[in-house]
Formats: C-alpha cells, sequence, structure tokens
C-alpha cells in the first residue's frame, strides 16, 4: 500500500511570512503522495477586527455566526489557500486549492445548537469524505491543499476546525494508503511548559493526555488538536505526530501512542 502523508498548518505559521515561506520549501521537498491542511485563525481575527467584527471562542474552538463565515471564507478560501498554491507552484509542487465543497469531497452536518451554539459551523463524518476522488488527484500526481470550509450539501457553507479537517481526512484515507499524519505548528510539540521548548513531551497517550488537561497543563486550541490527533491515531491512521514547523522533515516532536 502506497504511503500518504497528510500535512496540517496551523495559522499562527501560516501568519508569519518567513515561517511560511521555509514550511512550503520543506513541504515541496516531500516525496510520494502528500496532502496539505491549512488554518488561519489569526488572520481570520485580524480581517474580523478591521471588519467590525467581534470574536468569541469557546475552548479554543471559533464561534461562527453569519458575518464571521463570511469573513472566513474569504480568508481561508480565498487569499491563504490561494498563496499556498502559488507558492508551491513556484516550488515546483504542482497544487490544487480546495474547500469540501468543491467536487463534494466534504460534507459536513450543522452543529447542533445544543449545549453550545457554534453557529454556522461543520461537523465532518469521514465515511462521507470523497476519497475516490482525492485519490484521483494524487495519482495524478497533484497534491490537494485544503481549507477548512465545508457545506451542508443545501447550499449553505460551514466552518470546520482545521484539526478536525485533517484528522477527518486522514482516517478517510486510511484504506486506500498507508497515511501518516502531521500536526505542524509553532511549538516543538506537547509541552509540559507553554514557554520552555525544552519541555516537550516526546510521546504522549490518551490517559496521560487526560492527565495533563485535568492538571491544567494542555489548554486552548491544543485541546481539540489533541483530541482530533486521538481520534485518528485511534481509527486505522498508522502515524501521528505533532511538531514544530521547522522540523517538518525531521523527527523532533510529540508522537501519539495508542
Amino acid at each position: 500500500m502506497k504511503t500518504l502523508q497528510i500535512i496540517k498548518i496551523g495559522g499562527n505559521v501560516v501568519d508569519d511570512p518567513a515561517a511560511l515561506e521555509r514550511f512550503l520549501y520543506d513541504f515541496s521537498k516531500i516525496k510520494g503522495a502528500k496532502l496539505l491542511i491549512h488554518g488561519g485563525g489569526v488572520m481570520a481575527t485580524q480581517m474580523a477586527e478591521r471588519l467590525g467584527i467581534e470574536t468569541h471562542m469557546h475552548k479554543g474552538r471559533r464561534i461562527t455566526d453569519y458575518e464571521t463565515l463570511k469573513t472566513v471564507t474569504m480568508v481561508y478560501a480565498g487569499w491563504i489557500n490561494k498563496s499556498i498554491v502559488a507558492a508551491l507552484q513556484s516550488l515546483g509542487c504542482n497544487a490544487i486549492g480546495l474547500s469540501g465543497a468543491d467536487c463534494n469531497v466534504v460534507p459536513a452536518t450543522k452543529r447542533s445548537p445544543e449545549p453550545v451554539d457554534f453557529g454556522y459551523v461543520g461537523d465532518v463524518d469521514p465515511s462521507n469524505i470523497g476519497s475516490e476522488e482525492i485519490s484521483a488527484l494524487l495519482e495524478r500526481g497533484l497534491c490537494p491543499v485544503f481549507c477548512a470550509i465545508t457545506h451542508d450539501g443545501k447550499g449553505s457553507l460551514l466552518n470546520t476546525n482545521a484539526d478536525t479537517m485533517a484528522s477527518s481526512l486522514a482516517i478517510a484515507m486510511c484504506g486506500r494508503y498507508d497515511v501518516r499524519l502531521v500536526f505542524c505548528l509553532e511549538k516543538d510539540g506537547v509541552l509540559l511548559n507553554k514557554d520552555d521548548a525544552s519541555s516537550i513531551v516526546p510521546r504522549i497517550t490518551e490517559n496521560y493526555f487526560a492527565q495533563l488537561l485535568e492538571e491544567g497543563i494542555i489548554e486552548g486550541g491544543m485541546i481539540p488538536k489533541l483530541e482530533n490527533a486521538f481520534a485518528a491515531i485511534g481509527n486505522g491512521v498508522s502515524e501521528v505526530v505533532i511538531k514544530h514547523a521547522r522540523n517538518l522533515n525531521n523527527k523532533r516532536g510529540t508522537t501519539l501512542v495508542k
């Protein structure tokens, strides 16, 4: 079975031109089938502020009202996605930018307003993802670049957490590839002290994650990242790693263990 490397890049790296340039160069050097999912929450928040739209978060996840939906679609599916595709083309990587609505590859269901109303947020079922369409692109030598905008099949776009998008795509592609999933961010991995890079946890189990969560060591956006990472490793993905974007092509980072 062929190997597929699925890489998710965080919004803090996307928002740093030098870091993004270095990451995309390293990404372009990965051989074989690969797929990129990008965030962009930092830039979306900045754009919302410029437009006078207040940003609301709940446990590291964005609450998406209708005006926010329009803003994140402009930022994620527009400027960020196409800028990344253009940069990869300049590096000899034949990329194609996609949202979940394109080719119906990632349909989603609008999340229930109970117990928290997240607004226009989509939950993804990996079994509904168009793995055949994605495989066809990969077999043609193309590199899909996904933003985290999905759709409900009824004409409405939805905002999906980019880590969820990455995990769901990885799970969906397991039947066709040996999948390796990497979450790249601006930290070296899971840290016991967020301000100390040397406090990296090289291997983490779900029980240890629960312990660190209870102790308040893991918080904010790292919570959904690890939840999605463990969902992937528990559903057929062969390897999941969380690491700094600059370490994409070396072994430094936190490896998840079943």
